[in-house]
């Protein structure tokens, strides 16, 4: 369940950002509208630390956030939002979700750019990880 609550806690945090645009989860229905920016939100792990034998062990891994703007419409509104998560998940910054706290391992990560022929879309990787016990 500790993925789950990891989960949760970081989607939290991102569905909190003001202000707000519509957002594609993962295996949930969703339907673009041609024109209206949106943001498709992942889940990555990367393979469990266990630096002890224990039962305890560290999760790693990253959120990625895709921001979808309107094509040929310049960049700014679309490294705007991508700035506003870079700000919200901030190196350091830890959410809780029923006793797993998830800290940001790095400063988002903003990567280049590229079109899909109907949107404009920013990539931005949030890293993180969380001592499960």
């Amino acid at each position: 369940m500790s993925i789950i609550k990891i989960r949760a806690a970081l989607e939290t945090a991102l569905n909190n950002i003001t202000p707000s645009i519509e957002t594609a989860w993962e295996n949930v229905p969703f339907t673009p509208t041609i024109g209206t920016p949106f943001q498709k939100c992942y889940l990555l792990l990367s393979e469990p630390d266990n630096s002890e034998y224990s039962t305890n062990y560290h999760a790693f891994g990253y959120m990625q956030i895709d921001l979808f703007y309107p094509l040929n419409n310049g960049s700014i509104d679309a490294m705007t939002r991508a700035e506003l998560i870079r700000d919200t998940f901030k190196r350091g910054n830890s959410y809780n979700n029923n006793g797993i706290y998830v800290i940001i391992e790095r400063t988002p990560e903003i990567t280049p750019a590229y079109n899909d022929g109907e949107f404009y879309i920013i990539p931005v990787k949030v890293r993180f990880f969380a001592h499960i016990t």
